[in-house]
């Protein structure tokens, strides 16, 4: 489950950053975990609150945000919606399609004390 190495990659920056910043408890922390990411959000939220025990981060909310997958079609010239990797172009029914967005995960904000 590579999740939870993800989630102990969120932990990582939330220590990064209170040790910049300054800060001693996180409330929230707010991702984006794009729809073509093969991120579970279920699993990175399962994981999150066991490698969160004992750090500055116990108890903080997780706010998940999923942007859904895009895509440039190559053989219609197009911006067209993704959902999913394999998915051909909903305008054309082609494959040549170029991934634009959707497989992003990060940290957005975090809400701290």
């Amino acid at each position: 489950m590579h999740e939870l190495a993800l989630s102990q990659g969120i932990i990582d920056v939330i220590r990064d950053q209170a040790a910049a910043q300054g800060f001693t408890k996180v409330k929230t922390v707010r991702l984006v975990i794009g729809t073509l990411s093969h991120v579970e959000p279920e699993a990175i939220a399962f994981g999150f609150d066991a490698v969160s025990r004992g750090t500055i981060a116990e108890g903080a909310v997780l706010d998940i945000e999923r942007p859904p997958g895009q895509a440039f079609c190559l053989s219609c010239e197009k911006p067209v919606p993704l959902p999913e990797r394999s998915a051909p172009c909903p305008e054309c029914g082609g494959h040549q399609l170029m991934v634009t967005g959707g497989e992003e995960m990060r940290v957005k904000e975090l809400e701290v004390e």
